[in-house]
């Protein structure tokens, strides 16, 4: 008797940051990997460290999910390259730039619900409608915890993100026993070259924990998502706290030194 193969999760923007902690934590987990990127599929070094040490069946694809057609055919290939559909999707790789209701125009909008909204939307009716017999695959949306406190900054980015938000409680309603359908939302994880160590232990301390989420926590979640069966519709914030705050600007505004 032949055994059984690893599940197989497909994660968009597996290769890097928080996609690439993510990604490690379901090899561990004994999921096959299928990791997507928009052009550079070289894993980060501690990703392809985990990839070698758990033996991790895996796989690189390339596709710019701003085209709309990408998306269904990045789920044919994942299919065609392992032999079967996906288990697990993370919805994970996403747009973020720089908007606010002066600035905003229809091609940021277009720009940003094309990758964070569209794009999710069509890989997770590609991988449901591929669901072999008996096969119930888990969906995991990354959100942003601003969608519960938004405020101006990043404004085309926060509007996607709100939409893809209200569509886990439609699509667990629509997809019933077909597929589960959850979502994550991190708050400030991984700080980029506009933050300084000092700004970033304020911020940890403004969070009702008194810390940002890290990656490793937004990937235990994700895990656990996919792997509990009687989870539907369900956002889980995975942001210290930051969801319950009322914030009037980004982060990356807040706290900063007089001098910066």
């Amino acid at each position: 008797m032949s055994a059984c193969p690893a599940p197989l999760a497909l994660v968009t923007g597996g290769f890097r940051r928080v996609g690439a902690s993510i990604a490690m934590e379901l090899a561990r987990a004994g999921y096959a990997l299928a990791l997507h990127g928009r052009s550079d599929l070289t894993p980060e070094a501690e990703l392809a460290e985990t990839l070698a040490k758990q033996g991790t069946e895996w796989h690189g694809f390339s596709a710019d999910l701003a085209d709309c057609d990408a998306s269904q055919l990045l789920v044919e290939r994942v299919t065609a390259h392992f032999g079967r559909a996906p288990d697990l999707l993370v919805n994970n790789a996403s747009l973020f730039e720089y908007d606010d209701w002066q600035s905003m125009s229809a091609q940021m909008l277009a720009d940003h619900f094309a990758v964070n909204l569209f794009a999710p939307m069509l890989l997770t009716r590609a991988v449901v409608a591929g669901a072999g017999e008996g096969q119930v695959p888990a969906i995991v949306q990354i959100i942003d915890q601003r969608v519960r406190n938004p405020n101006g900054d990043q404004l085309s980015y926060t509007l996607s993100k709100q939409a893809l938000a209200e569509s886990i409680r439609t699509l667990a309603r629509a997809f019933g026993a077909k597929a589960r359908v959850n979502g994550v939302a991190p708050g400030l994880t991984l700080a980029t070259s506009d933050y300084d160590d000092a700004q970033m232990q304020r911020l940890a301390a403004r969070m009702p924990l008194h810390r940002l989420s890290a990656p490793g926590d937004i990937a235990r979640a994700v895990r656990y998502l996919a792997q509990e069966p009687a989870i539907t519709g369900q956002l889980l914030f995975v942001d210290g706290g930051a969801h319950m705050l009322s914030m009037d600007r980004d982060f990356v505004f807040m706290d900063k030194t007089d001098d910066a």
